[in-house]
């Protein structure tokens, strides 16, 4: 249900390229990176969003989702369960099209209230193991 295989092939090839990731810093240790990398060789472009605001993989950061000053599609969330659903509801407000939650980030909650504000959404799973199942 929170990994539907349409709303991911949605998200990853219709919604659009402009993926603001939450928690991207610039610690390579950090799943984040990874993916952030993944995305980018996908034709993606990635805006980070941590407190930092740090340019991370030739972007420039932001320290929030409302900072950003152009519309974002997607919001893909590296934070913790706790701390996810806020940033559900601040996607919701900036107007993107879909969130992401990652492997591990699960907010039920968070994931009707997308739903219901008419967002995709997807939780527990990641789009560096999605995306080359696209092909």
């Amino acid at each position: 249900m929170y990994g539907d295989p349409a709303s991911i092939r949605r998200i990853l090839t219709g919604l659009g390229d402009t993926w603001a990731v939450v928690g991207l810093s610039t610690n390579e240790q950090r799943a984040a990176y990874g993916v952030a990398q993944v995305l980018q060789r996908y034709g993606k472009r990635i805006v980070p969003v941590h407190p930092r605001a740090e340019t991370v993989h030739g972007e420039k950061g932001y320290s929030s989702l409302s900072e950003i000053p152009f519309p974002v599609d997607v919001v893909d969330v590296f934070v913790n369960s706790e701390l996810a659903g806020p940033v559900a509801d601040e996607a919701v407000a900036i107007g993107a099209k879909a969130v992401w939650f990652q492997l591990g980030v699960v907010d039920e909650e968070a994931y009707h209230r997308a739903r219901e504000a008419g967002l995709e959404m997807v939780m527990d799973r990641c789009p560096a193991i999605e995306l080359p199942r696209l092909r």
